[in-house]
C-alpha cells in the first residue's frame, strides 16, 4: 500500500518540484497540496495522510508554521508524520520540532530534495515512528559545541565523534553499525562511551536518544 502524503509549501515553483517528485516515487501517493497553515489542517482532516511535508514557514505569518503544525498534529493526527523542510539549518528549529517529542519527525533542508533517497529515507522513518535531523544541521552543531575549550567533545575518540553524528541524525545501533561497517556490538560500547563521557543518561529509545544529543550539542550554541 503507498504512502499518503499532503505537502504544504507557500511558494508555487518550490510545491510543483515537490509535487513532481512524490508523484515520481512509486511508494508515494499524493492527496493533496496547499499553500498555508489552514489550508495544511484542512487538508489532515479530511484526507489523513500518512505524511506530511511542510515548508517551515508559510503564511499567515511566515515564521514557523511548519513547527506548529507538528505540534498540532502530535495531538490530532498522531499517527501522521512530519517531514519538515527548511533552507536553515539552525539548530533552535530542529529543536523545537522535538520539544513534544521525536518520534515520527524529521528535519531536512531543502537542499536535500535533490537528492530523492533522502526524502525517501526520511518518510520510511518517520512513517516508522523514528525521526530524522539533517546531517547537515548535526554536523554545525558538532563543529561548534567542539570549538569550546572545556567542550567534553575533546575528549571522544575519532570513532566515537563518527558515532556521535550518526546516532543524532536518528539511525539505531543497526544503521549506525551498517553505516560505519562495525558489529552493533562494537556500537553499543562506543555509544556507552559517548554517553558516560557527555554525561548523558543511557537510554535505548532512539527517538529520546536523538532529542538528549541534540540538546547536548545545542547547549549555549547560538542559532
Amino acid at each position: 500500500m503507498a504512502i499518503r502524503v499532503v505537502v504544504a509549501e507557500d511558494n508555487y515553483l518550490v510545491r510543483e518540484g515537490i509535487k513532481r517528485l512524490v508523484e515520481a516515487q512509486p511508494e508515494l501517493e499524493l492527496v493533496g497540496t496547499c499553500a498555508d497553515l489552514d489550508g495544511l489542517m484542512a487538508l489532515v482532516r479530511e484526507r489523513s495522510p500518512d505524511v506530511v511535508l511542510t515548508d517551515i514557514r508559510m503564511p499567515p505569518t511566515g515564521t514557523d508554521e511548519g513547527i506548529r503544525a507538528a505540534a498540532r498534529l502530535r495531538e490530532t493526527n498522531p499517527a501522521t508524520g512530519v517531514v519538515v523542510l527548511s533552507q536553515y539549518s539552525t539548530p533552535a528549529y530542529a529543536l523545537a520540532l522535538l520539544e513534544k517529542g521525536a518520534a515520527g519527525r524529521a528535519y531536512l533542508l531543502k537542499e536535500r530534495l535533490s537528492e530523492a533517497e533522502q526524502l525517501m529515507t526520511a518518510i520510511r522513518e518517520v512513517v516508522g515512528g523514528s525521526s530524522v535531523i539533517d546531517p547537515a544541521v548535526v554536523e554545525s552543531l558538532v563543529s561548534a559545541r567542539s570549538k569550546g575549550p572545556q567542550s567534553p567533545l575533546r575528549h571522544l575518540t575519532p570513532r566515537e565523534g563518527e558515532v556521535l553524528s550518526e546516532m543524532a541524525q536518528g539511525k539505531n545501533n543497526a544503521a549506525i553499525a551498517a553505516s560505519l561497517i562495525v558489529s552493533e556490538r562494537a556500537v553499543e560500547k562506543h555509544i556507552n562511551s559517548i554517553f558516560s563521557k557527555l554525561g548523558l543518561s543511557e537510554d535505548h529509545d532512539v527517538n529520546r536518544r536523538v532529542k538528549a544529543v541534540l540538546l547536548f550539542l545545542s547547549e549555549r550554541h547560538s542559532p
